[in-house]
């Protein structure tokens, strides 16, 4: 199957993202051309290094390139202070220079943490996103946010770096676990929620197939979100507007994954799922969109066997008042105001910045009160 290629258009920042199956056995042709010298630095996690790392070494030294690895624990809870650090001082010690490439091999914990540890070192190493999961192929691989978790919130330390090149090669979904996989899907339905009606409709048609191991459905799902975020990301590359609009369902699910510390009570793309429904749910209660909008947001996500309410997710949570709390840590929030990300339609999204929190404090309150 051939290779895809679509490019992010920044100017001098400019950058690939490449798209099929093999491009890991490919790597060191791919990446061969941007080097200085033949040396990578890799970081990666222990459930990837043990599935795929042999296939991209073997790449690199196929084309001469000598490459050094770091492995570090796989999960949300790696993406911390310690781990930057460890990940910062392990270059150093490698001698990895301004001109050199770091390799994120991983899934969006990885690529968001090595991003943002090459964009530090000596004030920015560059670096390769070589994503293996769904959800850093669709999203937090392309557009160049990188960063860290906070106790107090999602990724509120990073920069925005943008990588020099994406592979993005489908073969690695088919050694996901089947929720990962499902997970990664909550971006990808996000798209089409926030931007594309036909997409949406697209998904409801084919997310069966696409779940069950449907190479060409997979790769047409990961390049017409790819195809969506590069072109907002062109436009606003650091998320002075139009670009907010990609945090559809990220409010609630930030909030969500703070109370949940981060592990896996509740995965990125289960807390985006349940962010997006009750996006439309507060949208509806607002007047902006049908009714039908929101009973079809979940009723597509529940046939993907994905969480969609509050009550999917075990142990206990804080109440309404606790997760506006937490929702008020926000990268989002501008003069101590939350802005959400709302939808007139399913494709029609847009950011609102007065929203009546005592209407989300309902919302809320019955989500909860549906957990009992």
């Amino acid at each position: 199957m051939s290779i895809e290629t679509l490019r992010v258009e920044l100017g001098p920042r400019s950058y690939d993202i490449r798209i099929g199956e093999g491009l890991i056995a490919a790597a060191g042709a791919e990446i061969a051309p941007l080097l200085r010298r033949p040396r990578v630095a890799i970081v990666t996690e222990a459930t990837v290094a043990g599935l795929h790392l042999p296939a991209l070494l073997a790449a690199l030294a196929g084309q001469g390139i000598d490459a050094e690895t770091l492995t570090l624990a796989p999960g949300e809870g790696t993406k911390n202070w310690a781990s930057l650090q460890q990940v910062v001082e392990w270059l150093i010690a490698e001698k990895i220079e301004r001109d050199d490439m770091v390799i994120a091999f991983g899934g969006g914990v990885i690529g968001d943490l090595t991003g943002f540890a090459a964009t530090i070192l000596r004030r920015g190493v560059r670096f390769v996103q070589v994503p293996t999961s769904l959800l850093a192929q669709v999203d937090s691989s392309v557009g160049g946010k990188t960063g860290i978790n906070s106790p107090q919130g999602k990724n509120l330390i990073g920069a925005f770096a943008q990588p020099s090149l994406v592979l993005a090669d489908i073969g690695a979904l088919a050694t996901l676990e089947p929720r990962d996989f499902i997970a990664g899907y909550g971006e990808v339905v996000k798209y089409g929620l926030l931007g594309d009606a036909g997409f949406f409709a697209w998904l409801e048609e084919n997310g069966p197939a696409l779940a069950a191991g449907d190479v060409a459905a997979r790769i047409h799902a990961v390049r017409r979100s790819c195809e969506m975020k590069a072109a907002i990301v062109a436009r606003d590359e650091h998320e002075r507007g139009e670009r907010a609009l990609l945090n559809l369902g990220h409010t609630f699910g930030h909030a969500l994954e703070a109370a949940t510390g981060y592990g896996a009570r509740l995965l990125h793309g289960e807390g985006v799922a349940i962010g997006c429904a009750l996006a439309f749910e507060v949208s509806q209660r607002l007047g902006l969109c049908s009714q039908e909008c929101p009973s079809r947001v979940r009723a597509h996500l529940r046939s993907m066997k994905m969480k969609t309410e509050l009550s999917d997710i075990a142990g206990d949570l804080p109440d309404a008042d606790g997760l506006l709390a937490l929702m008020a840590q926000d990268k989002k929030v501008q003069a101590g105001k939350l802005r959400f990300i709302l939808a007139r339609d399913i494709g029609e999204a847009f950011v609102a910045d007065d929203v009546d929190l005592a209407l989300v404090r309902r919302v809320l309150d019955e989500a909860l009160s549906r957990r009992l």
